[in-house]
C-alpha cells in the first residue's frame, strides 16, 4: 500500500512538472536550455559557445532555414548539441526556433 502511494505521488509529481514546463514561455525555455551556448542575445559569445564555435544568430538565420533549425533542435547536432525532441513538443521547438530567429532581426 505504501509503495502504491509513493508511486502515485511520484507520477503526479512528474505530470505536474511536465505540465509546468509545457506552460513556459519560449523565451524562458530558450534561456534555460539554449543560452548557455547561444547566449541570451543569440551572439554565441558565451564560454561554451566560443569553445564550440557557435555562430551569431545574425549569421545563422541567413544560412539556415527555420525547418532546418527545428530538425537540429529536435535531433541534436552531433556531440555538440543535445537533442530536445523527447523533452519538448513540436510546438515548443517551433516556438523556440521562432524566438531564436527573432533575436537576429
Amino acid at each position: 500500500m505504501l509503495k502504491t502511494k509513493i508511486a502515485l505521488a511520484s507520477a503526479i509529481g512528474v505530470l505536474f512538472a511536465a505540465s509546468a514546463f509545457a506552460q513556459k514561455d519560449p523565451k524562458d525555455i530558450y534561456l534555460d536550455k539554449c543560452s548557455v551556448c547561444h547566449g541570451a542575445d543569440g551572439a554565441g559569445k558565451t564560454a561554451k559557445g566560443r569553445k564550440l564555435k557557435v555562430k551569431d544568430v545574425h549569421e545563422t538565420v541567413g544560412k539556415v532555414s527555420a525547418d532546418e533549425m527545428i530538425k537540429i533542435v529536435t535531433d541534436g547536432k552531433g556531440s555538440d548539441m543535445d537533442a530536445f525532441g523527447k523533452e519538448l513538443g513540436a510546438a515548443q521547438i517551433k516556438a523556440i526556433v521562432d524566438y531564436y530567429r527573432s533575436l537576429g532581426k
